[in-house]
């Protein structure tokens, strides 16, 4: 005698749409934030460059550059920058490098990532911390 297999009961179907519509709604976000976390990785490579280059301007003329614009600092230190999409402005203060963010997302767009020099002893050598606005997401920011 043959059995007869009819299939998927709609109950059980229903069940499996459900779970996947569990883990798509845990996924989603976790997926988001990592994107944004990737997007903010070439905003920090790029104020890496940066970083170099201020760092050998300084050893070389014992002064900080002072470039306010991008256009300055590409000028003046070399590097390009007017390719990466994600700065919308960037200046060097005193040493000081701030970049304000853009097409990332309106969690971190319009603002600053900070790299600050900090002297370490008196034959002149120095490392640098991140700092940020005030206003940026505690989760987002640049591990120290």
């Amino acid at each position: 005698m043959k059995k007869y297999n009819p299939g998927f009961t709609l109950i059980e179907l229903l069940i499996v749409i459900a779970i996947i519509g569990i883990l798509a709604a845990l996924a989603i976000p976790f997926y988001e934030g990592y994107a944004i976390r990737a997007r903010l990785t070439e905003v920090e490579n790029a104020m890496a460059t940066v970083k170099s280059a201020v760092s050998a301007y300084r050893e070389e003329r014992s002064t900080w550059p002072n470039c306010p614009t991008i256009n300055e600092v590409s000028n003046s230190l070399g590097v390009g920058l007017r390719n990466v999409g994600r700065i919308d402005t960037i200046s060097i203060v005193d040493g000081v490098i701030t970049v304000t963010i853009r097409n990332i997302s309106p969690l971190v767009d319009s603002k600053s990532l900070i790299l600050l020099p900090n002297t370490l002893s008196s034959d002149g050598s120095f490392n640098w911390t991140w700092g940020w606005s005030a206003d940026f997401p505690p989760h987002m920011r640049p591990k120290k």
